[in-house]
């Protein structure tokens, strides 16, 4: 009976697939674009692209203010003025944060990734070199931001 409980369980990490509000086609095409951010500001790119935990949906926070719920083959685009940030996501048991440091008129990339946990997949975030976060974007749609299922509180 145990054995069966954890099989239910890693097949919910990786099968189905979670679904979010999205933004028009048009916007996210202008996001892929990966214009230089406003003046005075830096762009913040956050996306999701892993296979595991497809059937999951996780709260991504910014400076403790809602980015959005991320689900799979999604991205956040945001701009935010230059200097230390922190990037939070929903994890198991409390949210994970990630210190960033931003220079004003570039973009910057940061991945979401699910990995497993003692009851359901948590999440982490992690930097990606330019290359690599503009190549995954490519590739995925841009999310409606602002609605998070819960409020940042570490």
């Amino acid at each position: 009976m145990k054995k069966l409980a954890v099989s239910m369980l890693v097949l919910a990490l990786v099968t189905g697939c979670a679904s979010v509000k999205m933004e028009s086609q048009e916007a996210s095409n202008r996001a892929k674009q990966f214009a230089q951010p406003e003046s005075g500001k830096a762009g913040v790119y956050i996306y999701r692209d892993s296979f595991v935990g497809k059937a999951l949906k996780k709260d991504v926070w910014l400076d403790g203010k809602c980015v959005g719920e991320s689900a799979p083959d999604v991205f956040f685009y945001t701009q935010v003025a230059p200097g230390n940030h922190t990037l939070s996501t929903e994890s198991e048991f409390s949210p994970n944060d990630l210190s960033i440091l931003v220079d004003a008129g570039k973009n910057y990339f940061y991945r979401q990734f699910i990995k497993l946990g003692v009851f359901v997949g948590g999440a982490d975030l992690e930097a990606v070199p330019e290359e690599q976060g503009k190549a995954a974007v490519a590739k995925l749609q841009l999310a409606s931001g602002g609605a998070c299922s819960k409020s940042y509180s570490k």
